[in-house]
């Protein structure tokens, strides 16, 4: 499914409707350049989460793991372009992430570790500065019903 979104506040909308429909297990997999809006959507769907909209939201990249306690549970918030191959994933506590919410920015560098049933969720840059271009794939026609509304 493929969509625009003509503002940032339609990005951040669209994580918040993704985090109202995410459940433990879930993982989303945000994929994109830098500056496509990775960070504006993991903040709004983490703020969503945790119905704390002035949650601070520090980028993982350090890090590279910033855990989150919620209503829905745990979540892990990924930022794996740092990491140094996909088997440092499990000393960033990655078994135990994928029994809770993960929110991974650079899935790729994680290659066959991502759970096969994430949402994938490309950011790319639209025809303005807020404007996106946004593909979401892996969960069912019937999950994201009504996601764009």
């Amino acid at each position: 499914m493929r969509t625009f979104l003509n503002s940032q506040s339609a990005t951040e909308h669209l994580a918040a409707r993704i985090a109202e429909r995410v459940l433990p297990g879930d993982c989303i997999a945000l994929s994109g350049g830098l500056g496509a809006g990775k960070s504006t959507f993991a903040r709004a769907f983490l703020r969503h989460l945790s119905s704390d909209s002035l949650l601070e939201v520090p980028s993982p990249s350090f890090a590279l793991v910033q855990p989150y306690d919620t209503p829905k549970g745990a979540v892990f918030h990924y930022d794996l372009w740092r990491l140094d191959g996909p088997d440092a994933l499990y000393e960033l506590a990655w078994d135990d992430a994928c029994e809770g919410i993960m929110l991974v920015e650079w899935p790729e560098r994680a290659e066959d570790h991502l759970p096969e049933c994430a949402l994938h969720v490309t950011l790319m840059p639209g025809n303005t500065e807020d404007a996106r271009v946004v593909e979401l794939t892996g969960w069912t026609e019937a999950r994201m019903a009504g996601m764009f509304s």
